[in-house]
């Protein structure tokens, strides 16, 4: 199917991907409560700041259905360029999504274990806040294994662009450099590199940008659409 307009679409991704920044800043806020290797500490600032640390864990579920519209759009932009390697890229974002909202999941749980509930009396307080910085690990884990299969995708991606004729290569070399980034978090001791942030914060940001600002030279991308081999 003939899109009859690329740049609307490109528009969509652009939209949806500066959302995906737009809500990870309540978690942001909603990360600082977490006290390194300190249980109670963390636990009485998430009971002292429970709206923030519930706001965290929204913006988390908005930020990855945000995500899956990008990719969705990013499928249709990309697979006149090469319809397996989009198809791939898609496979790899919707599972990073997957993972990740398992790990929110994981992330919410210790509220509830702090909240007094009356069921949770035969545990002491010490039990509660170090099963529930138990529970925050197994997030921050999953978020990272979820980060890997962005990684992935944003060098899918970056590939993808650098190949096509309808946006600057510029671009598809900053979102493989920050796919890169992210694929250190296969390794933990890379994971608290800060410019792995840098580079993703530079990669999809100006990838993002261009799709707002620019979207995609649509007579190109109809050419190369056309010259791309059928399904």
């Amino acid at each position: 199917m003939r899109l009859a307009s690329p740049r609307s679409y490109a528009r969509i991704a652009g939209f949806f991907y500066l959302l995906t920044f737009v809500t990870a800043v309540p978690f942001l806020f909603a990360d600082n409560l977490i006290v390194t290797n300190n249980p109670s500490a963390t636990a009485a600032n998430i009971l002292a700041h429970p709206s923030v640390f519930w706001l965290g864990f929204v913006g988390n579920l908005l930020g990855s259905a945000s995500y899956v519209v990008v990719t969705a759009m990013a499928y249709r932009l990309f697979a006149p360029v090469n319809r397996t390697a989009a198809l791939v890229a898609a496979f790899f974002s919707l599972a990073g999504c997957a993972i990740g909202v398992v790990a929110y999941v994981f992330y919410f749980a210790p509220s509830l274990l702090l909240g007094g509930a009356h069921y949770l009396s035969v545990f002491n307080p010490a039990q509660l806040q170090a099963l529930a910085f138990l529970l925050l690990k197994f997030a921050g884990r999953g978020v990272g294994i979820s980060l890997v299969f962005f990684g992935f995708y944003c060098s899918l991606i970056g590939y993808l662009v650098f190949r096509s004729t309808f946006m600057p290569k510029t671009i598809g070399v900053l979102m493989a450099i920050a796919g890169l980034g992210w694929l250190t978090f296969l390794w933990p001791p890379l994971q608290s590199g800060s410019y792995v942030m840098l580079t993703g914060l530079v990669g999809e940001g100006s990838f993002t940008l261009w799709l707002l600002i620019f979207g995609v030279n649509p007579e190109r991308w109809n050419a190369q659409l056309s010259a791309a081999p059928a399904a």
